[in-house]
């Protein structure tokens, strides 16, 4: 039997959403090994060096960041040339990506749970992370992606972080005058691409019969892309 690459990965995580979603574009198959966060299987643990998901194994490979499991997949197979951007060189794609994971993800986290920072105050890391919905609305503009007028590697890496954003209090995100950043997401919501990636899985223990993923092919998806 073909042994294929193992992903280990929790529904929820937007960093293992961002992998799914590349390894879904790029037609590839792995393994897919759900991890319960909160007691992680032994075998999860020996493979990945953080102990966090997304974490792919391939031969002797281990990619223990969701930005390198979704280079890996693309580096494979890129139908939809997610990493050529269509209005932008691949520098200022990498740069906003980076924003993402860096300034904005604090902001995120200390507004998402700001129970756990003792120095944190709700307001003002929403206020702080909004810097950077604002800019991505105007990166936006009248297009339906961030660089130009197709899908590139910058929308799939930071959108799962932005709906984390908006699900915290949806009703106050959805009452900003962000219009095109909430286009954005709503495409991005009702996409196939997004619906394939996100079924509920079993969470894996050794021994289990192996689920493997993409579990069905992608229907075309009228949100464009």
């Amino acid at each position: 039997m073909t042994e294929f690459p193992i992903l280990y990965s929790f529904r929820r995580c937007p960093y293992a959403i961002r992998a799914r979603l590349a390894i879904a574009a790029s037609g590839q198959t792995v393994e897919l090994r759900e991890v319960l966060l909160r007691d992680k299987a032994p075998d999860f643990l020996e493979t990945s060096p953080t102990a966090t998901v997304p974490c792919l194994k391939d031969g002797v490979t281990v990619l223990d960041e969701s930005l390198d499991i979704m280079l890996w997949a693309l580096g494979r197979n890129d139908p939809e040339k997610w990493l050529q951007p269509d209005a932008a060189d691949s520098e200022a794609m990498f740069e906003l990506i980076r924003l993402c994971d860096g300034p904005f993800k604090r902001h995120l986290d200390r507004y998402k749970y700001d129970t756990r920072y003792v120095d944190a105050d709700r307001e003002n890391e929403r206020s702080k992370a909004s810097e950077y919905l604002w800019f991505l609305n105007s990166q936006l503009g009248e297009g339906d992606w961030l660089f130009g007028s197709r899908t590139s590697l910058a929308d799939y890496a930071i959108l799962p972080f932005i709906r984390q954003f908006a699900n915290t209090d949806r009703a106050w995100f959805d009452a900003r005058d962000w219009n095109a950043l909430i286009s954005w997401l709503e495409a991005f919501e009702i996409s196939a691409l997004f619906r394939q990636v996100m079924p509920k899985w079993r969470t894996w223990q050794a021994g289990d019969s192996p689920i493997f993923f993409p579990q069905r092919p992608l229907l075309p998806d009228s949100a464009g892309g």
